[in-house]
């Protein structure tokens, strides 16, 4: 270490010896919001000057073009993009995201530590750096069934690795609420350790943030309007201002955000569909959105990186500037900010020969559906003729749902899906233990027509859902679900139609990222063929089962009412 800096120290006095010359180029400050004309100098992988340079080993010539840092996702389950941690760096890397702060939290729900332990060796592949915050409620919550459950005790060892730099989003906030043992000895271990904790305050009251923020938990990405971000602002709170496929919360947040407050926003994916995430990236995106829509591109990129590295206490990155990290970018443009050079530990990165090395998935990751047999009986929601049910209104553009009641169809006493008043059924089976659990409800609002899609994407717990017109091709969806060990599945009139395998975890594939972007284009054109809605309706589904988000969600155990935090009837009292 001590030679290390050594090196450093001779290499700011001397820096003809750096390894690289960024020479002619304007540099982003994001500490005082300005640009200025300077060469960057590295070494070591760390930038160690900046002035003027006319030599070095490596020059790179940046003459009319921006010299900013490498982009900083705050928060994104990489589980969501549907494949492994390697090739998720490939997809991502080309739009300048080089380090991305993630919450394996969906493979740990259905694989425990051995899940765990395949991300972080797998992510040690990657041309990126990928930190891991650890998964702090698995389960998420008692109200279903997931494949594990992580204690304090299993997640101490973690602690010490070096891409370990926290706890990811506690979501189980009764758990804080009433300071439960396991959950404060979550929070107190990594407090001791120096390392931040994130916050998941989804529709949770003002007096909910002040239990937050008093337990140490100093970040959200939550917020769904400008008042609840300048709510968390005032407590203390890092707002995450988040951008994906399913939420899309960026342009209602805007309004908060200023010249005075702006270093405590940055921007997050959460999650982000594979397919999207390869064409348009993922913070890089979010910050050409607000700047398109009236942001200062200095706040954006600043949002983008900076922002992101002080909110996780990532000391070392975000800025171009001695003794941090040579992640860098150049681009003609802080409008669209696409990268022209990448530069990656002080190593220009040649896009066409990234790394394609992948860790081995354990054979019980790759063998994780355990599903008690489905019969049509299984399926079915009384109802008296005449009654009305709950049913879950899907809510374009959040993953937050609406609570309706309604009047249905029924026939010989039970729900029959009605496609024309967008009336489906919903059904979730458990599949980590064959417990034989299965949750039935009704949707409205994914637009399906004809036939049923399945998933094994379902967070937190993910198990299988199913969402259709009609049983037969539901029991078909489970079916081929099963059959391919865990995956996405369309079946219109009793034929399968399309399928994507995700056999890791029957949430992540194997095969590298543009097969799989192959195989969701197909499933998406079937897809078309029996929805009329534009919407991601995977995605959708995906959270109808999240019971820690408002207000109606379906689990393996039933449907269940967020704001009363139970397990309601799908008919209503008579």
């Amino acid at each position: 270490m001590k030679d290390a800096m050594r090196r450093l120290i001779k290499a700011a006095q001397q820096p003809e010896e750096a390894d690289l010359i960024i020479q002619n180029g304007t540099v982003v400050d994001v500490f005082s919001l300005e640009t200025f004309k300077a060469d960057v100098a590295v070494k070591d992988g760390t930038v160690v000057g900046i002035g003027t340079y006319p030599k070095g080993k490596q020059i790179v010539d940046a003459s009319g073009k921006y010299v900013l840092p490498g982009f900083i996702d705050g928060h994104i389950h990489i589980e969501s993009t549907m494949v492994t941690p390697s090739e998720f760096s490939r997809a991502l890397i080309k739009h300048g995201v080089t380090t991305v702060v993630t919450d394996p939290h969906e493979i740990a729900n259905v694989a425990g530590r051995i899940g765990i332990d395949f991300m972080l060796e797998d992510a040690a592949n990657a041309d990126m750096d990928i930190l891991m915050k650890l998964p702090s409620c698995v389960p998420a919550t008692p109200f279903e069934q997931n494949g594990a459950t992580l204690t304090a005790d299993d997640l101490r060892p973690y602690l010490s690795q070096p891409s370990v730099i926290g706890l990811a989003e506690v979501m189980d906030y009764p758990s804080v609420l009433h300071a439960e043992p396991d959950m404060l000895e979550k929070i107190n271990m990594t407090t001791e350790a120096g390392l931040r904790i994130d916050g998941h305050a989804a529709g949770l009251p003002d007096a909910a943030l002040n239990v937050y923020s008093t337990a140490g938990i100093r970040n959200d990405h939550e917020a769904v309007t400008a008042e609840e971000a300048i709510a968390r602002v005032r407590r203390g709170i890092h707002v995450l201002v988040r951008e994906g496929s399913a939420a899309k919360d960026l342009l209602a947040l805007l309004p908060a955000i200023n010249e005075r407050n702006s270093t405590r926003f940055s921007f997050c994916t959460d999650d982000k569909h594979l397919d999207e995430l390869a064409e348009e990236g993922t913070v890089n995106y979010a910050a050409q959105l607000a700047i398109q829509n009236g942001l200062d591109p200095l706040i954006a990129i600043q949002m983008a990186t900076i922002n992101n590295a002080v909110c996780h206490g990532i000391k070392d990155k975000g800025a171009i500037a001695p003794g941090y990290l040579a992640d860098i970018l150049i681009t003609d443009s802080l409008e669209t900010l696409q990268p022209d050079t990448i530069i990656k530990d002080g190593r220009v990165l040649d896009l066409a020969a990234l790394n394609t090395v992948r860790a081995v998935v354990p054979q019980s990751v790759k063998s994780s559906i355990n599903l008690k047999k489905v019969t049509k009986d299984s399926l079915q929601i009384p109802l008296q003729k005449g009654q009305k049910a709950w049913v879950i209104g899907v809510v374009p553009g959040r993953i937050i749902t609406d609570k309706i009641t309604a009047d249905v169809k029924i026939e010989d006493g039970f729900f029959v899906p009605d496609p024309e008043r967008d009336q489906l059924k919903m059904v979730v089976c458990e599949r980590h233990h064959a417990t034989g659990n299965i949750g039935v409800g009704i949707v409205s609002g994914l637009g399906l027509k004809r036939g049923a899609i399945a998933s094994t994407v379902a967070h937190d717990s993910h198990n299988l859902v199913v969402a259709g017109t009609n049983d037969g091709d539901m029991l078909l969806a489970i079916a081929e679900a099963q059959r391919i060990q865990g995956g996405l599945v369309i079946v219109d009139n009793g034929k399968v139609l399309a399928s994507v395998p995700l056999r890791v975890g029957g949430i992540m594939s194997e095969k590298p990222y543009e097969e799989v972007i192959a195989e969701l284009h197909q499933l998406h054109e079937q897809l078309a063929t029996i929805t009329e809605t534009a919407q991601n309706v995977f995605m959708i589904l995906s959270f109808l089962c999240l019971p820690v988000i408002p207000r109606l969600k379906l689990t393996d155990k039933g449907l269940f009412d967020v704001d009363s935090f139970r397990h309601v009837a799908v008919g209503l009292p008579i």
